[in-house]
């Protein structure tokens, strides 16, 4: 039982601390950014900081926290090509970094599945 509670406040945390770093050191952001997109790669950190604010404060209120935990799960699938651009632009970086940009592919594998938990959790009594 106290997973259960836990469980959801702390993914709203690691959202919100998410949005937080955009905001605040938002250059680390901006390369991530993948070229493919139009626009400034200021304008898609600030707006991904948006969202991760907006789903961290819907997972942390009950009556909101299935949708956002479901909408959670959508938007790690959906920075998944930031991160691949991250891995591909730092693999002449040394190997820690290297390594960082690598290990979060697959850790959004994890991440999407603990946010659809968190969705099916809200949904039971």
């Amino acid at each position: 039982m106290f997973r259960r509670t836990r469980s959801p406040l702390l993914l709203a945390g690691l959202m919100a601390g998410a949005g937080v770093l955009h905001f605040a050191v938002p250059k680390a952001f901006d390369a991530t950014v993948p070229r493919v997109l139009s626009g400034a790669p200021r304008t898609w950190t600030y707006a991904s900081a948006v969202v991760e604010l907006a789903l961290a404060a819907g997972i942390a209120h009950p009556r909101t926290r299935s949708a956002a935990a479901r909408a959670t799960a959508g938007f790690f699938v959906g920075v998944f090509p930031a991160n691949v651009q991250m891995a591909v632009d730092w693999r002449r970086r040394p190997w820690p970094q290297r390594a960082a940009a690598l290990a979060r592919l697959p850790l959004q594998v994890p991440l999407v599945l603990w946010a659809r938990s968190v969705a099916r959790g809200a949904d039971t009594p």
